[in-house]
């Protein structure tokens, strides 16, 4: 039979890590704008600005030429930052082709709209499905063959049949979840969490510190993202605590390390500029403000790492804050 073909558009670690697994069960073609990672991925099989030495599969195929990528493709897998997510997607969306899912990698939501990726794929294609794959997926571990597990989903459930097939590679594990606007705002709200447990980390705070800030965000997580349309048992898996856990404690975590360095005394501009990743908890901090005043709902956490990143507070002052708040019932927000 012949493959699927499946068109990653995105050619940082995440993006060359599920187009590297993809290409195991089928014919996938990577876009990335720098056309010397187009280079070394066809020649070298290996993208050593994000993944350093490990190899990708040899079966995969790099191009610059975002219409070519997409030509044919079945299935589309979004693997670009949130601030260009959509005129990337806008540049193709006429090439696609007739019914093809779209699956966002991406997790940020839009500035300005306060969008999440697959609602912005609904406006720009709303003839194709819809959907994201998300989860505790840190690239360079699962490049290197270590377990992992993800979740896809989907607003129409029947690309899921094809594609969590294709995707289960191995150790890493694909589950499916019908709750697509919850496993995205998870993947999304965990950044935000993820700077504050760095910025605890970079002051020296211990494990038990950083226990009750994952808990206390998973607390914001759920009341944010049941208020938006999520399920609250999804924040509990692998979307919600899973993604948290993992990119709250792993040195590998963009989000975490900023965290760190604003605990430094670092400026959250000279810290951007020195990473050649996106953070992407420090776009979606001012959105899930605004998304959480439009709800009335109260989150100290997402408030003070807004503060810190706006320039409002620095991390010390709002480390403090965080350990002298008042303690009431537990079920209370705060």
């Amino acid at each position: 039979m012949a493959k699927s073909k499946i068109a990653v558009i995105g050619g940082g670690s995440w993006g060359t890590t599920v187009a590297s697994i993809l290409s195991r069960n089928a014919c996938v073609t990577l876009w990335a704008r720098n056309s010397d990672t187009v280079k070394e991925v066809n020649e070298e099989h290996r993208n050593s600005r994000y993944l350093g030495e490990l190899a990708l599969h040899a079966d995969l195929t790099a191009t610059a030429d975002l219409q070519f990528a997409v030509q044919g493709a079945e299935a589309v897998i979004m693997g670009v930052p949130s601030n260009s997510f959509r005129d990337v997607l806008m540049d193709v969306v006429d090439d696609l082709t007739p019914g093809a899912p779209i699956i966002s990698l991406t997790k940020g939501l839009e500035r300005g709209t306060k969008l999440r990726m697959t609602e912005i794929c609904r406006e720009l294609a709303p003839d194709h499905p819809a959907g994201v794959l998300t989860g505790p997926n840190l690239a360079k571990e699962i490049m290197a063959g270590q377990a992992a597990a993800s979740v896809l989903a989907l607003d129409d459930p029947a690309p899921a049949e094809w594609l969590q097939p294709l995707m289960n590679v191995g150790l890493f594990r694909v589950y499916t979840n019908p709750d697509a606007i919850g496993c995205e705002l998870g993947g999304v709200f965990k950044n935000i969490v993820a700077i504050a447990v760095g910025m605890g980390d970079g002051f020296g705070a211990g494990d038990n510190t950083r226990a009750a800030l994952i808990t206390r965000g998973l607390a914001e997580m759920t009341r944010l993202g049941t208020a938006l349309g999520g399920k609250a048992e999804t924040f509990a898996g692998l979307a919600g605590m899973g993604d948290m856990i993992a990119t709250c404690t792993s040195p590998q975590s963009r989000n975490r390390h900023v965290g760190i360095e604003l605990a430094k005394g670092r400026s959250i501009d000279d810290i951007i500029a020195s990473m050649h990743m996106v953070a992407e908890g420090v776009k979606s901090a001012p959105t899930i403000m605004e998304l959480a005043r439009e709800h009335g709902l109260t989150m100290p956490i997402t408030q003070d790492v807004y503060k810190v990143i706006s320039g409002e507070s620095n991390a010390r002052g709002v480390y403090r804050g965080l350990l002298r708040t008042s303690a009431g019932a537990e079920s209370d927000p705060g």
